[in-house]
């Protein structure tokens, strides 16, 4: 691990139970304050139609360190799916990041010159969906937020993973080849 923390980018996907659209893909970057990713962090404070920038607070006056700022991946077009962004998905967020310092992930050192962008995905049909499982869509961000945090920082997945994998692993989307 880079104890330079310039630039780290790390992906995950959690899926959700059975029956639900709560799939968590959150993309992570991490750096220092004073880098590019700090750059890119004061860049994402302007706001724009859709998808609105938000810290990432445990609740209100709990922001967490690293400072933390979640973005929707997906315009979104009404106050229920804004509801959603701004509390579940935003609480799993805050609270991953908080538990990646406690458990060491993130080193409690350079919490404070770290910040993380987080491009978060809600799928438009959860605040549609009468039998939306909001602890399921906390899981799924939770663990994926942490994922993305440590495969960030771990530099994963490798190089010698991805080409040993280039012919073996396919999209999940994939249907054209």
């Amino acid at each position: 691990m880079s104890k330079r923390y310039v630039f780290h980018a790390g992906e995950a996907t959690v899926l959700a139970a059975e029956g639900q659209f709560t799939d968590a893909m959150p993309e992570i970057l991490i750096g220092r304050t004073d880098g590019p990713v700090g750059q890119a962090f004061a860049n994402m404070m302007a706001q724009s139609k859709g998808h609105t920038a938000m810290f990432a607070i445990r609740a209100c006056n709990q922001m967490v360190r690293p400072v933390t700022i979640t973005v929707p991946k997906v315009t979104l077009k009404d106050s229920a799916n804004i509801e959603l962004f701004g509390g579940v998905v935003q609480s799993a967020t805050a609270d991953a990041v908080l538990d990646c310092v406690i458990e060491g992930i993130i080193p409690r050192a350079v919490a404070d010159e770290l910040c993380i962008i987080s491009l978060v995905w809600i799928d438009p049909r959860c605040a549609k969906d009468p039998n939306l499982d909001k602890k399921d869509m906390y899981r799924t961000n939770y663990e994926a937020t942490k994922l993305a945090i440590r495969r960030a920082l771990d530099e994963q997945p490798s190089l010698d993973e991805l080409i040993a994998n280039r012919h073996t692993i396919k999209h999940d989307m994939d249907d054209w080849s």
